[in-house]
């Protein structure tokens, strides 16, 4: 028994050493998914291809949810600090090269770089405090991450428009290599090797064809009725490959003996449930948040940092709901009704946006954004409890990472859908509404509008381009809507009690 506690007591120390180094890791991974949507208008500024913007989010996210299941077993197998360490110097390489960047394809792979570094740190944070702290205080722990990811919400986008507008859009990468280097020294330092080697098969091939899938999902997505055809050979090999890597996915998964995507759990109603309205959280979550900036920036001449501070009332109303449904849940135990409640919000606030115009008000526009972020923060977090509470404790691991994955899945397609239906629909717009010469000239400029620049047009041209943005915003809510309703009828078949079955 003495044994016992020295030992808790010793590693309760070595948590309170290492845990400011720790949280400085995960809020750089978090804060990185958010920090980019503000400058984007600014970014396709200097480097152009605006056909090509929702990658520089994708990019990262896809490399981060392809990335993230291997690092576990890794740090298991060797050692979890050197993984961490490893991971976060990845991260940092992507964060000088990102910064340096000088074409909009050299920014997209750096940001892929970054990603493969994040899924590093997601893990590896969790992982170790799961290994330092008791379970009693776990949970506490786990409300740190929590916090960190709501001020990343927050913090992201102001922060990146922020740095925008002060000095470069190049600030939003950079920055991360003062607070990383510290993050660094402090894991070198004072964490030990945390832990003894776990024998595990890691599920490579599994890895291998989820991370195709996806990339070919995204990329369906992103290129259809913009860069090709819905009709052409091109996008019909790419779908009939998603079916092939679908059909190989299933395959392999159910053979791995330690499965990166363990579809047995999906025959738990309340799991699959939380799988798919964590995954339409991240479909919506991650592209509203890359694209309202742009129709702020765009539509009504707002600066990065204005356009930033106009997604505080979202996002600061999330974080309400993220703070106050998990203690809601502890005390009536009924994930159902919670759920069907934000789901209610989330679908309702996407309606609302179906109202909005260039002649919206502010108060209007901050009301509907308001009602969305209270429905976000509660799925946000009832779903990780849900999908927690409906699995054993030998698999709860599994299933934190699987809805990490969801999210982060949602995240990439929603982005690349996002994307594809908003420049199609300027391009169009801009079409129809310009003569020839001057659409062809705008559009050959790569898309290289910031609000500088766009003041600079003709007043008819600039009439024009807002007027497109306008429409192509007001489609992007046509498209989110129905994926909001989808969440709330999806909600009703969470079992009452939340019981594994």
């Amino acid at each position: 028994m003495a044994t016992t506690t020295t030992t808790s007591t010793a590693e309760r120390t070595e948590l309170t050493r290492v845990l400011p180094g720790l949280l400085l890791a995960m809020l750089l991974a978090q804060l990185d998914a958010m920090i980019v949507s503000t400058a984007l208008p600014t970014v396709v500024a200097e480097l152009g291809g605006v056909n090509q913007l929702s990658w520089v989010v994708t990019a990262y996210t896809l490399a981060t949810l392809a990335s993230t299941p291997l690092y576990g077993k890794l740090g298991d197998l060797y050692s979890r600090k050197w993984t961490l360490v490893f991971a976060l110097s990845v991260f940092l390489l992507g964060s000088v090269l990102s910064g340096l960047a000088q074409s909009i394809g050299q920014l997209i792979a750096f940001r892929a770089l970054q990603g493969i570094g994040a899924g590093g740190l997601l893990v590896g944070v969790i992982s170790i405090i799961g290994r330092l702290a008791t379970p009693r205080e776990r949970g506490r722990f786990q409300s740190f991450i929590a916090a960190l990811g709501a001020v990343a919400m927050i913090g992201g986008p102001l922060l990146g428009g922020f740095l925008t507008d002060v000095a470069s859009w190049r600030w939003a990468f950079l920055i991360n290599v003062p607070i990383g280097a510290v993050a660094l020294f402090i894991v070198l330092t004072r964490l030990s090797h945390a832990g003894n080697k776990v024998e595990h098969r890691i599920d490579y091939l599994g890895a291998l064809v989820i991370a195709s899938l996806a990339v070919v999902i995204v990329l369906v997505t992103s290129w259809g009725g913009v860069d090709y055809a819905w009709g052409s050979p091109q996008i019909i090999g790419l779908a009939i490959a998603g079916v092939v890597l679908l059909a190989v996915m299933i395959a392999v998964e159910c053979k791995a003996a330690e499965p990166v995507l363990p579809l047995g759990l999906f025959k738990v109603r309340n799991f699959t449930v939380a799988q798919i309205l964590t995954f339409l959280v991240g479909f919506a979550m991650y592209s509203l948040i890359a694209f309202l900036p742009l129709y702020q920036q765009a539509a009504h001449g707002y600066s990065a940092t204005s356009s930033g501070l106009l997604l505080l009332p979202m996002l600061g109303a999330s974080l309400v709901t993220t703070m106050y449904s998990g203690k809601l849940l502890t005390k009536t135990d009924n994930h159902r009704t919670i759920l069907v409640g934000g789901g209610a919000l989330f679908g309702g606030g996407l309606l609302l946006m179906l109202l909005v115009d260039q002649n919206t008000s502010p108060f209007l526009f901050t009301a509907y954004m308001i009602v969305f972020g209270l429905g976000l923060g509660v799925l946000f977090q009832v779903t990780v409890v849900t999908a927690q509470n409906s699995v054993d404790r030998a698999t709860m691991g599994v299933a934190s990472s699987t809805v990490t994955f969801s999210r982060s899945i949602g995240g990439s397609f929603g982005v690349a859908l996002f994307g594809a239906v908003f420049t199609g629909r300027l391009l169009d717009g801009l079409a129809k509404r310009l003569p020839a010469d001057e659409y062809a000239e705008l559009r050959g400029s790569a898309g290289k509008l910031d609000p500088d620049s766009m003041r600079a047009l003709s007043a008819p041209v600039h009439r024009d381009y807002v007027a497109s943005v306008a429409d192509a915003t007001h489609n992007l809510f046509l498209w989110a809507a129905p994926f909001g309703v989808l969440a709330f009828l999806i909600a009703f078949f969470v079992r009452a009690g939340n019981p594994a079955e």
